[in-house]
């Protein structure tokens, strides 16, 4: 049996029929259980949510009772030694649940290291906060065999929180990739409406319908799967798809793609794709697989821990038995020196590096209008050396608007417009509906015409007081034996060449006028793309539309590298062939459905705010404001936030091991054997300068400013 890459189901088929079968069970079709392969990471996020809760909740107060030990000159004389016990129980008993429930996770990991014969960031956590766990249970338990009766449980909560809170991220952004592939899910529709021999209509499950069969679309319903047209006129709706918001006129014998609208007529279509074969199958697949590719920053301090962890716990037990063995230093102050090498390499500082780096760039993009999902984004924005842009919806508005309105009759251009938009004010067509917008604008009363007829495949016509207006392509002028002069073919196709959708208007049987509209350029997009140029950025623009349109608009930004009239399996398959350009580091930035595999399989997606939630939850980086100048903020600030964490990395690492031989004992010969007693201690107060010294760096990105000065 085939596996089905959309719902995760075996696909059982035979000559009448299909099955999808799941543990042993079959059903006749998936609709409703399709969704469960993407429930995971969902359930995970809950749970992980839980965690994070319920330890921050218990971490909060155990950090204020061990100020004392934190601060002893200044707090722990105000509290008597039997009421400093008791604070230590009570820390005991909080600290508890956060190491064994909440931090089961990292124990299951540590022990899949072992089994692996390798360490990772879940070992570096499990010995460092369980040592720093045990040394503190002893010294509460059982005081009197420890010169100093300083705890550290602090510490190993702390560690804990702040690694989930990370993993809570990580989880979030992998639960948005979920969503993304089930709001694609859900563009198609559940049920089909099959033409049987008599002519008769029977309505089955999306999932039944076989390649060949015919089936009906009434106006305003999405069109089930891919097929062709056998009978009927309409307008299609395929920005879902295609990203272009002019819908495209198709008749007998025009191929349509499933999950598109269609507008007014009703149509009978033949299937040609299903299942897996359609478009927006092969869409859901190319999300899937390009996000499952993703790099996390965590794999680098995967990779130190690798060695890392093996290395201190060699320099621990060394310490050990050469000051049991050969210092002669006696079993308590030699198993002081190994607590206080496995604390001061605890990963407190290292575990917030990265996080503490995170917050304060993501609060500084955020008040740019700026949302990172993650700290990989971060790291690959630095990197980037090509961008892609989407020319509809990204570089452009995404809708037709009025640029040009040519008076032929003399009857003036405010008449003009005028009756040409109560023509148009029945009509759902973008282009009509951006001819009554510029009318209303110009302050232009918009009554309601007589009468209203589409005139499929030439365009419309409508009565208003006792004038007839058409308005259409030059089919509705031959059709209504207006010659087309020589001067008014030329304005055509001027407009034309500008990239310009241009309509005709006969008024009474007579051509009064011409009226162009075009999609236009977003504010701010020409001073991005000169800005990203300025800091030697590789610019494409990438479209469906036809090549003429896109290279008028590309002039206009200053763009030479244009790549026209391709599809959203395409757009992948380009991205994908730019990054094996010499190592190229890709960025893509887009806002529908249709840029989704090439958001996903970019290095970078970068989504614009206004667009699709499919465009949104597949890219790593969302420009909320809709400010192409924001690219170029989000790059730099990325910059910025990856200096900084490896600015703390390196700090993290100086003070975790750099002091190991102060914790280990180094000290000893020059101020005696009894300083043992202060070194978990030290030990502890290093750990704690080292998160202070890694928040203070983090806390200098608040100053971070954009070079754009924002209204």
């Amino acid at each position: 049996m085939a596996k089905d890459p959309i719902c995760g189901m075996f696909v059982e088929e035979t000559e009448n029929s299909i099955q999808y079968v799941k543990e042993g069970r079959k059903y006749s079709f998936c609709s409703s259980q399709c969704l469960d392969e993407f429930k995971e990471p969902e359930k995970e996020f809950k749970k992980l949510k839980l965690h994070v809760t319920v330890s921050v909740i218990l971490t909060i107060p155990i950090v204020f009772l061990s100020l004392p030990h934190m601060f002893p000159t200044q707090l722990g004389n105000l509290f008597p030694i039997d009421v400093m016990h008791n604070i230590n129980y009570i820390m005991l008993v909080l600290a508890t649940p956060i190491q064994f429930w909440i931090g089961w996770r990292f124990y299951r990991g540590f022990w899949d290291g072992i089994k692996a014969k390798a360490s990772n960031m879940d070992t570096l956590i499990a010995v460092g906060t369980t040592t720093a766990y045990i040394y503190s249970a002893i010294v509460t338990i059982v005081p009197e065999y420890f010169p100093v009766e300083t705890v550290y449980f602090e510490t190993a909560a702390i560690i804990i929180t702040l690694i989930l809170i990370g993993r809570l991220l990580e989880t979030r952004t992998k639960e948005k990739a979920s969503k993304a592939v089930r709001k694609l899910l859900d563009l198609q529709p559940r049920m089909a409406n099959i033409i049987i021999d008599d002519g008769k209509e029977i309505q089955i499950p999306i999932e039944q319908v076989r390649k060949g069969q015919t089936i009906a679309v009434r106006p305003g319903e999405r069109i089930p799967t891919d097929g062709k047209i056998v009978e009927g006129f309409s307008s299609i709706d395929e920005s879902a798809i295609t990203g272009e918001s002019i819908p495209v006129e198709k008749s007998v014998g025009n191929e349509v793609i499933g999950a598109t609208i269609n507008k007014n007529g009703f149509l009978k279509i033949k299937t040609t794709k299903v299942g897996q074969d359609t478009v927006l199958s092969q869409i859901i697949t190319l999300v899937e697989e390009a996000k499952s590719g993703k790099a996390q920053m965590q794999k680098m301090v995967d990779t130190v821990a690798k060695y890392f962890v093996p290395a201190i716990v060699i320099i621990a037990v060394g310490v050990f038995f050469g000051w049991y063995f050969i210092g002669d230093a006696g079993l308590t102050y030699s198993l002081l020196a190994f607590v206080s090498v496995m604390i001061i390499a605890c990963p407190c500082a290292l575990g917030i590096a990265t996080p503490a780096a995170l917050m304060m760039g993501a609060g500084k993009g955020a008040e740019n209008g700026i949302l990172y999902k993650g700290g990989e984004y971060l790291e690959i924005a630095k990197k980037v050396k090509t961008i892609v842009f989407d020319k509809t919806g990204t570089l452009t508005k995404g809708k037709p608007s009025v640029t040009d309105i040519v008076d032929l009759s003399e009857i003036g251009e405010h008449e003009l417009l005028r009756l040409a938009a109560i023509a148009e004010s029945g009509s759902e067509h973008p282009l009509g509906q951006s001819i009554v917008s510029k009318a209303k604008s110009e302050g232009i009363i918009v009554a309601n015409p007589e009468s209203f007829e589409v005139l499929a495949g030439h365009g419309l016509k409508a009565i208003y007081s006792n004038h007839t207006v058409l308005i259409g392509n030059r089919k509705l002028m031959l059709e209504n034996n207006i010659q087309m002069l020589e001067k008014v073919d030329n304005i055509l196709k001027k407009f034309e060449e500008e990239g310009k959708t241009a309509v005709l208007v006969l008024v009474d049987n007579k051509l009064s006028g011409i009226i162009a509209m075009s999609d236009t350029i977003k504010e701010g997009a020409k001073e991005a793309i000169d800005a990203l140029k300025r800091n030697g950025i590789n610019i494409v623009m990438l479209t469906g539309d036809n090549e003429r349109t896109a290279r008028t608009i590309a002039s206009k930004l200053g763009i030479i590298r244009v790549i026209a009239q391709v599809l959203p399996h395409e757009k992948e398959e380009l991205i994908a062939k730019l990054k094996s350009e010499n190592g190229n580091i890709v960025a893509m930035v887009g806002d529908g459905i249709n840029d989704a595999p090439a958001l996903a399989r970019a290095d970078l997606g970068i989504a614009i705010g206004s667009g699709t939630d499919v465009a949104k939850e597949t890219g790593g980086i969302i420009l909320i404001k809709d400010d192409l100048r924001d690219v170029v903020t989000a790059l730099d600030l990325g910059n910025k936030t990856v200096a900084k964490i490896k600015q703390n990395l390196f700090w993290a690492f100086v003070y975790n091991t750099g002091l190991i031989p102060i914790a280990g004992g180094i000290l000893v010969p020059l101020f005696g054997i009894g300083i043992f007693g202060w070194l978990p201690m030290f030990a502890g107060l290093a750990m704690a300068m080292s998160s202070v010294t890694v928040v203070g760096n983090s806390l200098l990105l608040g100053r971070y400013k954009s070079e754009f000065k924002k209204n």
